[in-house]
């Protein structure tokens, strides 16, 4: 999400309204209030500078990841690789081949039925084990 300077300087000025307010109520002095501010603005502008630094970097690496060409998965053991997730890898390590054969097969975009005789079972077979593989997950994780 970018930073927004105008907002923020909105909720700044809105903030700082609001303490002064208190501040003068407390008896607090006009230099003293003064100084105040003069410190919260300077660290308002040290953050503003950080914050539109970071984004720059931010949206630099979104850049950069939409350039690099996705890592095309042709194997179970690619697609394997690719998971970051320690729970979920650790999770697909005991399911059959065949069922991650199905997996990948569907991340490939083919349906049910073009699965089926691929890997020698029913379309029905197919979604069974898609189903438990679901459901198996959704305990683990």
């Amino acid at each position: 999400m970018a930073y927004n300077h105008g907002k923020a300087e909105r909720r700044w000025r809105l903030w700082k309204e609001k303490e002064e307010k208190i501040l003068r109520e407390c008896g607090v002095d006009e230099e003293t209030i003064e100084e105040i501010r003069t410190f919260d603005r300077e660290e308002f502008n040290s953050d503003r500078r950080f914050y539109t630094r970071l984004n720059d970097v931010g949206e630099y690496i979104a850049e950069t990841a939409m350039q690099e060409p996705p890592m095309e998965v042709n194997t179970v053991w690619d697609m394997l690789n690719e998971i970051e997730d320690e729970n979920l890898y650790r999770a697909l390590l005991t399911v059959d081949k065949r069922t991650l054969q199905i997996v990948l097969l569907k991340m490939q975009g083919y349906s049910l039925k073009e699965i089926a005789p691929m890997v020698d079972l029913s379309a029905g077979a197919v979604y069974a084990r898609l189903d438990h593989l679901r459901k198996k997950l959704r305990k683990l994780l």
